[in-house]
């Protein structure tokens, strides 16, 4: 390990622009079920596992379900949410995302992904980001949903830097705890009265310019 800095990026609602296709998916779901699911409960969804998504929207409902009926709607739901990215491109990369990526490019920083999504690789090489990154952790490699750090500990490791080094950008509730909770620089992107437990909030990347980020490397 060494003092280098890394930044470590959400994908769902950080860098593309797909949380909203996991809403409706998880809405189709909940219809199904007789649950009024709107996108004020879906920020209780953001940052975690779809298996912990599927839990929170039945307790919305006070259901019980079988295993069997579990598995069965989380893939349907993820088939549905699939379906959404079949014609996805950079197009659905957030306003402002490109320009700090290619700066950190530019200046020779390491970058990473840490994400819950099962499906991060296939939409970052849809979108043409892959080489943006030098290290890629989502929902296949880690065990424990944020708020647990794994994800960023992992990445962190990964490219060789020390946690207290660690950047991340995030737009939800548990990402930012996961951050703060592995000791490293929280970034809220979104609403503050949403992220207020983060130490820097922005709410999207175009509020966001190059300067903030050469004050981490300097």
């Amino acid at each position: 390990m060494n003092n280098k800095k890394a930044f470590i990026f959400d994908l769902d609602g950080v860098i593309v622009d797909t949380a909203k296709y996991h809403f409706l998916a998880w809405q189709k779901i909940a219809a199904e079920l007789g649950i009024e699911f709107t996108p004020e409960h879906n920020e209780q969804l953001k940052g975690v596992s779809r298996v912990r998504s599927l839990d929170i929207i039945l307790e919305l409902g006070r259901i019980e379900a079988s295993q069997e009926d579990k598995n069965k709607w989380l893939i349907q739901k993820n088939e549905d949410y699939l379906s959404h990215l079949v014609n996805m491109d950079q197009s659905e990369i957030l306003p402002g995302v490109l320009p700090i990526l290619a700066f950190l490019k530019e200046k020779n920083q390491a970058v990473a992904l840490g994400s819950a999504s099962k499906n991060a690789r296939p939409i970052l090489e849809k979108t043409g980001i892959l080489h943006y990154f030098d290290a890629i952790v989502d929902g296949n490699d880690v065990t424990n949903a944020k708020p647990d750090p794994e994800v960023f500990l992992q990445a962190a490791k990964l490219l060789n830097v020390n946690k207290e080094n660690a950047i991340v950008f995030e737009d939800s509730v548990a990402g930012i705890q996961a951050a703060n909770i592995a000791n490293m620089t929280s970034i809220g992107i979104g609403e503050s009265e949403i992220l207020y437990e983060a130490k820097f909030i922005f709410k999207d990347f175009t509020y966001m310019d190059t300067s903030f980020i050469t004050t981490f490397i300097k």
